[in-house]
């Protein structure tokens, strides 16, 4: 007659599997990302290298907040004016933590002045952004009343 107490709603993923996806989809914008950058620098090679990473940035920041917004926090469009807000505070909140990644792996450069030492504080910096984004876009940009 009533589901058990335990049981998710309806459509609710469980927490793993919504992990899962939110670090699939963000390795995929990264690549989504780089090819971009690659099809300016190459259909375009004149063009300042800031194009090729502004275009690169652009898409991979719409496939990823496409795929977030249905996949991982299965939220639905509501108006124009929500949407707006929900793009805003997600770019907002993409700077941010792209300001971490940069820190870890800047930081990591200056001490240890090597290339593994970059990568690695670029790999933990991601992990630290991509762990407070999918906090702050479950607390503020796709609310609802199960998050």
């Amino acid at each position: 007659m009533f589901p058990p107490v335990t049981a998710r709603p309806s459509g609710a993923a469980h927490p793993g599997a919504t992990a899962v996806r939110y670090v699939l989809f963000a390795v995929f914008s990264t690549l989504v990302n780089f090819l971009a950058q690659h099809l300016v620098v190459v259909t375009l090679p004149f063009a300042p290298l800031f194009l090729s990473i502004l275009v690169g940035t652009a898409a991979g920041f719409v496939v990823k907040y496409v795929l977030d917004k249905k996949w991982v926090f299965d939220d639905d469009y509501t108006s124009g004016r929500d949407e707006v807000r929900k793009v805003s505070l997600y770019a907002l909140f993409s700077v941010g933590t792209t300001m971490v990644f940069w820190a870890f792996e800047m930081t990591a450069w200056a001490i240890w002045q090597t290339d593994f030492a970059k990568y690695a504080g670029g790999a933990l910096g991601l992990a630290i952004g991509y762990w407070a984004k999918y906090a702050l876009d479950r607390k503020f940009v796709f609310r609802t009343e199960n998050a």
